[in-house]
């Protein structure tokens, strides 16, 4: 009798440990090879540590990008991305001062300069006062800085960054507000608005006296061996997802070999610009190739910070665009059956993703503003606006 009664005591123990659900009930692995050939790796060792110093950040937004063009791009990769990896997950309200619903300008802004501005502001605040980025304190405070878009580089999100103008449609003038500072790397579109100018001006010549290498494809930007470059790849913006190749995930790969040779730390912004006008369009094909591109460059960033140690990857949009809604698909083939409510942007909050130092500062429910007081807190760097 007391033997059975300390075999059943055994039982009960095992059924209460992980031993006994691999034993009775395997582990089924989740990590999923989509149909573009890479695997979706399950981590486990995310740094949740709220206070532990970052010495790089980067930054990746998926303009446009809502949780239904994740899940749309998520359901043609038949069920697996790479926002499975982040344990640390929040929401961002993007509304900006002049309206429920905002702009690419106006919510970049609010990331680069943490306050709510206009729509089409770039770098001001609601008053048109320039206001200083955190990508122009990074450099004030000597860590390497850098720009990549599949937009022309003077597009709203990329100029948010470098550059302040009362209206986002001057990229012209934008492209001037390159030289005023000190950017180690910036790679996307926008030849025009440094070299085929209505004032005549070369601004190639003038990125070359300040010790850049311009490249025009992006065999040069592979190429390169220069500690500042400037990459400019089309007369306005790229091409589409099917027709540029991995000129995203090339340039991403430069920019971050570039920068991480500087021993301070540096910042830098990825964007995948054309989410956002494949939800212009309402073209669901559009977006899931747009999707998968962004997704497969996330993949190799967050390899790298994982192997690094010391950066914080946050990735998020400035809002979502389409109204995209999900009426039915089939996980295994790989289809949608997507519709939009709107050729414009939405109020609707959006995800923010993080991973590493400081990741865990990204949870919860807050206005997109915070999200540039708390790379100022990761980097544990003091606001010199």
């Amino acid at each position: 009798m007391k033997n059975k009664f300390f075999l059943f005591l055994l039982l009960v123990i095992l059924l209460g440990s992980g031993f006994a659900t691999g034993f009775f009930f395997p582990y089924k692995n989740k990590t999923g090879a989509g149909k573009n050939g890479y695997a979706v790796k399950s981590d486990n060792s995310e740094d949740s540590v709220p206070s532990r110093k970052a010495k790089n950040i980067i930054f990746m937004v998926g303009d446009g990008m809502g949780l239904t063009q994740i899940y749309a791009g998520m359901t043609a990769n038949k069920g697996h991305m790479n926002f499975e990896r982040f344990k640390n997950i929040g929401f961002s309200k993007t509304y900006s001062s002049s309206s429920y619903i905002t702009d690419s300008a106006a919510g970049a802004t609010a990331f680069s300069i943490g306050k709510k501005t206009f729509n089409g502001a770039i770098g001001l605040d609601k008053d048109s006062v320039a206001v200083k980025t955190i990508l122009e304190m990074a450099e004030e405070n000597g860590l390497a800085t850098g720009l990549v878009s599949t937009s022309a580089i003077t597009h709203a999100t990329p100029a948010s960054f470098i550059a302040h103008n009362v209206t986002r449609d001057d990229e012209a003038g934008i492209a001037l507000d390159f030289l005023k500072t000190d950017v180690d790397v910036f790679i996307g579109g926008g030849q025009s608005f440094f070299n085929l100018r209505e004032d005549s001006l070369n601004l190639f010549d003038d990125l070359r006296k300040n010790g850049y290498e311009v490249a025009t494809t992006i065999d040069e930007v592979a190429k390169s061996n220069s500690k500042k470059l400037a990459g400019l790849l089309a007369e306005d913006g790229m091409p589409k997802a099917g027709e540029r190749g991995d000129m995203l995930a090339v340039s991403a790969k430069k920019a971050i070999d570039i920068l991480k040779t500087n021993e301070k730390g540096f910042f830098l912004m990825i964007e995948g610009s054309q989410i956002d006008w494949a939800g212009h369009a309402n073209d669901p094909q559009w977006l899931i190739d747009e999707m998968l591109d962004f997704d497969k460059v996330m993949g190799e960033v967050l390899d790298f910070v994982k192997a690094d140690g010391n950066t914080l990857l946050v990735i998020t949009a400035d809002h979502e665009t389409g109204g995209l809604t999900l009426n039915g698909g089939d996980l295994e083939k790989g289809t949608i059956d997507a519709k939009y409510t709107t050729g414009y942007h939405t109020a609707v909050m959006v995800p923010v993703f993080a991973y590493g130092p400081s990741s865990a500062n990204f949870r919860g429910i807050y206005e997109n503003t915070a999200i540039f007081q708390k790379f100022l807190d990761a980097y544990q760097m003091k606001n010199t606006q």
